[in-house]
């Protein structure tokens, strides 16, 4: 083997070895002394060998390679003559005499110092602030990430005039401008310190950070569209710095040589309970134990959160004001292949107990939030349990992702009736899609359940706990992504931002669950086009309607509400161009065609739309 390829190999297979390497090339006929001018040759070395100089040697020591007995002897890795080159230009070339010496590596995360010179601020290459190697002992590693996410919006929503004073004097009907704009830049950086080897295993301890700030700016047509106080006009300026992780995580044991394990986490940590974030995907102050099973086919997790307050204007964790009292328990069970090779299933219990019917809360713009301004508008406190189960993979060639739950329990004070009410619901959504080449079509489907008869006793409108979906153009999508208000029938909006479900709750963030509620039924159809590597373009058109019209007709006091609200129709450019995640900038443009349903809801409005745009940057 020539001593380029010995080593090539030392450097492939160096990194699985702990302890430390040598590399050097055949051996000599006979065992020798290293040649320098202090030790005296013997019969077999000739006089190149007695010159020869490691990098940096100054030759005044002489080393045995072999003891009086000649038993061979390892050169002592920590030696200042056998020192690992540090920059390129110190790694000796084919040919040399120092190419031939044997070189000790300290340990298997230097062994490729030598190849080029490190820079903290490189994310490409091997870098320690990105947990490449330890910054101390053998195992402890450091590494922060950051990302910039900065959104510029230009859209329309209903907007009703406001009741106590308006900007418009001219204004004599319930709706105003609909034109509203914003800006928002968040910064968030993760500091993350754990020990151990991650290429096949858990860390055996994590400790990890992520502060997070946020500036928004947005301005509106009508006054008390920000803020209850109409003297604060028009515009809004705020910041506001919250925690969204701050967790230790303890890996508790390996239970088989595949490295199947049990782990505990605790603190403000993220959790998504399902595959697309129908459910609950949030991050909230909780203690999680989790793991896998035979190897890997099986994947657990028991989780217990005490929900956090979110900053009202940003959507972050606020952690200046107390916790609620709002507990939720989660139990899910992953299973790889269990019908189909190529489908995972899952298997989900959560259970949501809310205690929240002891006082009123306003948020950061002095609305009332909980309880909803609807119906009785009195404290509620409710108990509910969700069944539910999920695929995610393929069949063959066509992929499916689907989700089913029900949704059981029971609540204080509903929302249109002074009594106990029973929650009976159920949810289920679906998209499927397969690539050809390039071109990735997809089909989409979502039926909520919603309420028939706000005043029965029980409320059968299905309503998540924290919504996040990923589906059906997610948050390209006019309804998903803007929070249009009811108007005349309360404070609430019939769809939150960044979510699906028409649940007529006064936020997602600082808002309860609401069981009596429209429901929502969309059908969608979409397209994914990779017009190159790094430029993807998708386009989608959802149709939209309520499950019911019973609850709005008692909400607006208003008849035969239809059931359509209209056509959704959005398209996104998604540029990479570094064909990586440190850099991904989106433009989406999105409208609602009017159904008869929004018209009888918002009559002469036209159709509403939304541009976005929004560049985001990692480290």
């Amino acid at each position: 083997m020539t001593p380029r390829s010995l080593l090539s190999c030392a450097i492939a297979f160096g990194l699985s070895m702990a302890s430390p390497l040598v590399l050097s090339a055949a051996p000599d006929p006979a065992p020798t002394a290293l040649g320098t001018e202090d030790c005296p040759p013997s019969k077999d070395e000739d006089l190149r060998q007695r010159q020869r100089r490691r990098p940096g040697d100054p030759g005044r020591d002489c080393v045995p390679t072999v003891d009086p007995d000649g038993n061979p002897v390892v050169p002592d890795p920590a030696s200042d003559a056998l020192r690992v080159p540090r920059r390129y230009s110190d790694i000796p070339r084919p040919g040399t005499a120092e190419f031939d010496d044997p070189i000790a590596i300290p340990d298997r995360w230097r062994i490729v110092d030598a190849l080029y010179e490190e820079r903290w601020y490189d994310p490409y290459n091997r870098n320690v602030l990105k947990g490449d190697k330890p910054v101390h002992g053998e195992d402890w590693f450091f590494a922060v990430n950051a990302i910039s996410d900065t959104v510029y919006e230009s859209r329309q929503v209903p907007t009703p005039v406001g009741g106590q004073s308006t900007g418009d004097p001219g204004s004599n009907d319930i709706f105003g401008g609909p034109n509203q704009y914003s800006l928002v830049q968040t910064m968030l950086v993760e500091l993350v310190y754990l020990k151990g080897s991650t290429v096949f295993k858990p860390p055996d301890f994590e400790f990890r950070l992520t502060p997070a700030f946020s500036y928004n700016y947005s301005s509106v047509e009508e006054i008390l569209a920000l803020n209850a106080d109409p003297r604060r006009g028009t515009t809004r300026r705020d910041t506001h710095l919250g925690l969204q992780a701050a967790f230790f995580d303890y890996h508790i044991r390996n239970v088989s040589d595949r490295y199947d394990f049990d782990s505990f986490r605790i603190g403000i940590q993220p959790f998504n309970a399902d595959f697309r974030g129908f459910l609950f995907q949030d991050s909230q102050l909780g203690a999680r134990l989790f793991g896998t099973r035979d190897n890997n086919i099986f994947q657990y997790n028991f989780a217990v959160f005490r929900r956090l307050e979110k900053d009202t204007n940003s959507g972050l964790n606020d952690l200046g004001k107390r916790l609620r009292r709002d507990d939720v328990y989660v139990a899910n069970l992953y299973w790889q292949d269990l019908f189909k090779l190529g489908l995972q299933s899952q298997f989900t219990i959560a259970h949501n107990r809310n205690g929240e019917d002891r006082d009123f809360f306003f948020d950061n713009n002095r609305f009332i939030a909980r309880p909803a301004s609807i119906g009785t508008e009195r404290p509620r406190k409710y108990q509910v349990t969700y069944l539910g189960y999920s695929v995610d993979g393929h069949i063959d060639r066509v992929n499916l992702s689907a989700t089913a739950y029900y949704a059981f329990g029971r609540e204080k004070n509903a929302v249109f009736v002074d009594r106990p009410s029973d929650i009976r619901a159920h949810f289920l959504a679906a998209e499927a899609s397969m690539d050809y080449s390039w071109i990735r079509p997809r089909l989409s489907f979502l039926h909520a359940s919603g309420d028939k008869d706000p005043f029965d006793g029980k409320s059968t409108g299905f309503d998540a706990i924290f919504e996040n979906p990923q589906f059906a153009g997610a948050d390209t999508s006019y309804w998903i992504r803007q929070a249009v208000p009811l108007i005349g029938g309360g404070r609430v909006s019939l769809s939150g931002r960044n979510g699906v479900l028409n649940s007529l709750r006064s936020s997602k963030e600082q808002g309860q669950s609401n069981f009596t509620n429209p429901g929502t039924v969309l059908l969608g159809v979409g397209a994914d086009f990779d017009l190159i590597p790094q430029l993807r373009l998708s386009l989608n058109a959802n149709q939209l309607a309520f499950d019911r019209t019973e609850v709005l007709e008692v909400a607006r006091n208003q008849a035969d509400i239809s059931r359509n609200i209209g056509t959704d129709l959005s398209a996104s450019l998604i540029w990479r161009p570094y064909m990586s995640q440190n850099i991904v900038m989106r433009l989406s443009y999105a409208t609602l065609i009017p159904g008869q349903g929004y018209d009888d809801l918002f009559p002469d409005q036209g159709a509403p739309h939304s541009l976005l745009a929004n560049i985001i940057l990692t480290y």
